[in-house]
């Protein structure tokens, strides 16, 4: 029987991470026929788009598949009869970013792109961003299928799930990717001869190892992971994890846990770039205006390898492959964000958790976990009541319930530091925030401003 043809729109077409998208839609064209891809951007973004979308047309017409790509600044020109909605948009682009690495490092608190206020503050900005996506999707789209890459992804995800009421929706993530292609060498093995089982939230899940007898190789790998190559994503610092506490969990952290187990070692490192060479956001912005010089050259067909110092490796094998199993419910065990339903015992029903689930043609179908030990049900607990704060303060402008999350979130200082914080960065992203404008004003009339050089340069530039 011939496959129905495939349309797919991707919200932040303008990316860097596009020619990714384009080379694993390229290699699963015969099992995923597309049809038409649209890339979708706005209009602070259309010089982007433009570069990126010439070169996605060149990847396109040097394979035998003769897709068009459509360029728009309008998303509603392009939802119509949409299949799969991929978003990996950044609202604020990565002006935003730095001004959420950079603040809080100039109160002496880790500044990072999805964890502790900078994390926070993206979600800030994007959440009622997707949520006018969803709602032209209900009326333009409505047999679509919302594939999310946007950061924070878990809590978008549950945005979308909860408060939205769009149920074809998955996260995800290509961390987890990073572990399933490298732990394998650790033990000599291949890929398909170990079983790996996730669970926690996105960016702060664990994982277990087994291999086809089912025996348990999670404590070979924890033993090896302080050496070598362990997965862990480029744009995260490695500091060492604590043995001791890997052997008493018999569980494999997540990269992004070094910023909660070692907050002291990674925050002296993060305080030294801040005073050096600048936040990760800076040196991204660097690397993404060399990637988008070498997108010009009208001979560049192909993805470069400089596309992996950007931080999306595995991008395309999460993103295409999901749609892919959905598309042809090929059932396939992936690590993605979607309705935990019991899988992780220790948190609601109706939470949106990071879980290995098999990917059918009615979505994700989580895999059970159970319960978790004291410490990390107590940290993933904290962690999804934070996740939680963020999403209804993000949604209503609630002031007293942004603060409640800053002073949930591990990596934020308590009390007034917290509040001085808050309130800087509310006022340095004012642009994007709408919904706190009320609150943005009195803090400018009590005189509140942002210290940070840096960012008020940007802020002066109008960025």
């Amino acid at each position: 029987m011939e496959k129905k043809p495939v349309k797919v729109v991707t919200i932040g077409g303008g990316s860097s991470y596009t020619p990714e998208l384009m080379e694993g839609f390229i290699k699963r064209y015969e099992e995923l026929p597309i049809k038409e891809i649209w890339l979708v951007d706005i209009e602070d973004g259309k010089e982007k788009l433009e570069i990126v979308g010439a070169m996605a047309q060149r990847m396109w017409d040097a394979t035998p598949y003769g897709v068009k790509v459509h360029l728009t600044l309008d998303r509603r020109e392009a939802l119509p009869g949409a299949d799969f909605v991929t978003t990996q948009f950044r609202v604020g682009l990565l002006n935003a970013r730095i001004k959420d690495e950079r603040i809080p490092l100039s109160h002496g608190m880790m500044g990072q792109e999805t964890n502790g206020a900078g994390g926070m503050f993206k979600a800030f900005r994007t959440i009622p961003v997707i949520l006018d996506i969803v709602k032209d999707m209900k009326e333009l789209c409505p047999d679509a299928w919302l594939i999310n890459f946007t950061n924070p992804s878990g809590m978008i995800t549950e945005t979308v799930i909860k408060h939205g009421g769009w149920k074809k929706c998955i996260g995800l993530c290509n961390v987890p990717l990073g572990f399933l292609r490298r732990e394998p060498g650790l033990l000599d093995m291949l890929e398909e001869e170990l079983f790996h089982q996730f669970a926690g939230l996105n960016h702060f899940h664990w994982h277990k190892v087994t291999d086809s007898q089912g025996n348990d190789r999670t404590p070979e790998i924890i033993a090896k992971m302080n050496s070598g190559d362990d997965g862990t994503p480029a744009n995260i610092f490695k500091a060492m994890f604590l043995s001791d506490q890997l052997n008493q969990m018999n569980l494999i952290p997540c990269g992004y846990h070094r910023y909660y187990y070692l907050q002291e070692e990674m925050l002296k490192h993060s305080l030294e770039e801040y005073e050096g060479i600048g936040t990760r956001g800076e040196q991204v912005k660097k690397t993404e205006a060399e990637l988008f010089e070498l997108y010009k050259d009208p001979n560049l067909n192909y993805k470069p390898e400089q596309l992996t110092k950007r931080g999306g490796t595995y991008y395309s094998d999460a993103a295409c492959e999901c749609i892919s199993s959905i598309y042809n419910d090929k059932r396939q065990v992936m690590i993605v964000s979607t309705e935990n339903k019991g899988a992780l015992e220790d948190l609601p029903y109706d939470s949106i958790v990071e879980v290995s689930s098999m990917i059918t043609g009615k979505g994700a179908v989580p895999l059970t976990w159970g319960k978790f030990e004291s410490a990390e049900r107590g940290w993933v607990q904290v962690m999804k009541a934070m996740e939680e704060c963020v999403i209804k303060a993000a949604i209503t402008g609630d002031y007293g319930l942004a603060l409640q999350a800053f002073l949930l979130n591990p990596l934020v200082i308590g009390g007034g530091c917290a509040k001085s914080l808050l309130d800087e960065m509310l006022v340095a992203h004012k642009k994007y925030l709408p919904q706190f404008a009320d609150k943005i004003a009195e803090l400018e009339k009590e005189g509140v401003t942002v210290k940070d050089k840096v960012v008020c340069d940007l802020i002066a530039q109008g960025l």
